[in-house]
């Protein structure tokens, strides 16, 4: 007889039995110096972060850059070769002191295809220690009451995803963390996920989420922790990330004029590079109007000129270099 979960889907939960109440002092994570290494290669290297609680805390950073390897490594699922870690208050190398109180999906939800997803949800229960009740109350969190009845195999992505999420609160954790959950969705079920983990949010839950969706962090998340190689480039809250770079993004009405404009810059004294179309000034965003100055003698033709502040994911490519996430 097959059993609940098909084997080609994995995925990570972590709905334990309900644990201690909140402690409502320190960081829901901390890190100390936090470092694994797969033989030679470091995939993190040397991370101390803290993830305060409430709210919700974004980590980003390029594909490869050890943001999966991080989450594993708190949630217990891969041990640290060096450095330490705190996960509600609890050391990480006590996993059963701490994974109680935290829900986590990593990677795709696992559930039994032929099952609905209320089925599927009551095994998970079953499995672990959990209440029918709870059941219900999970599935209506994630808007999945009128549904729960209809077979996984005839869910969207998207519900997919929620019923996952759904599969990490049955404990009622005080910490969830979420591995790239908008991964694969439309824009309809970016939406829909945004809206759930606000309300989680809202409730007093901590969410810790990975993601490369700069926009969505931009909308969704009070603080964010940025790595670049295995290493932490920035942690604090939004606005600081925001306010944290200046100059000036332009663009010219015929694109072949980029260069010729970046070096008129740089002859003004500032520094200025071509990238992805546009080119990138470091300069005060009132220097602008000099600039539009400067294009006009030269009789180029501007399309577009703004300050570069606040533009999260040119903030987040500066950071860690690299041209896509």
């Amino acid at each position: 007889m097959p059993g609940p979960f098909d084997a080609r889907e994995q995925a990570v939960f972590i709905p334990l039995a309900i644990g201690r109440p909140l402690t409502p002092t320190g960081p829901a994570v901390r890190t100390q110096a936090l470092t694994k290494k797969y033989g030679k290669t470091v995939a993190v290297n040397g991370v101390s972060v803290e993830v305060p609680r409430g709210g919700i805390t974004a980590f980003v950073g390029p594909n490869g850059a050890g943001k999966t390897t991080t989450i594993r490594m708190i949630l217990g699922l891969a041990k640290p070769t060096s450095g330490d870690a705190w996960v509600l208050g609890e050391p990480i190398d006590d996993p059963k002191r701490y994974l109680p109180r935290v829900g986590s999906l990593i990677e795709a939800p696992a559930f039994y295809p032929p099952l609905s997803g209320r089925r599927n949800l009551q095994v998970l229960a079953q499995l672990g220690g959990h209440g029918r009740d709870r059941v219900e109350e999970v599935l209506r969190l994630v808007s999945l009451g009128e549904r729960g009845d209809d077979a996984y195999k005839a869910y969207s992505l998207g519900m997919k995803q929620r019923l996952g999420i759904a599969g990490a609160l049955l404990a009622d954790p005080e910490l969830l963390v979420l591995d790239e959950p908008t991964n694969g969705l439309d824009p309809a079920g970016i939406r829909e996920m945004r809206e759930l983990l606000r309300r989680l949010a809202h409730s007093g839950k901590t969410v810790f989420v990975s993601s490369h969706l700069m926009a969505e962090v931009e909308k969704l998340c009070d603080h964010v922790v940025v790595i670049r190689a295995g290493q932490i480039v920035f942690q604090g809250p939004l606005p600081k990330l925001l306010a944290h770079q200046h100059g000036l993004i332009v663009r010219a009405h015929d694109p072949r004029n980029h260069a010729r404009l970046a070096e008129l810059v740089t002859a003004a004294g500032h520094a200025a590079q071509v990238q992805d179309g546009r080119v990138v000034v470091e300069a005060p965003p009132d220097w602008g109007g000099h600039l539009n100055v400067l294009a006009m003698k030269a009789r180029i033709v501007l399309a577009e000129i703004r300050p570069r502040a606040g533009d999260l994911e040119e903030t987040v490519l500066s950071m860690t270099g690299k041209g896509g996430l």
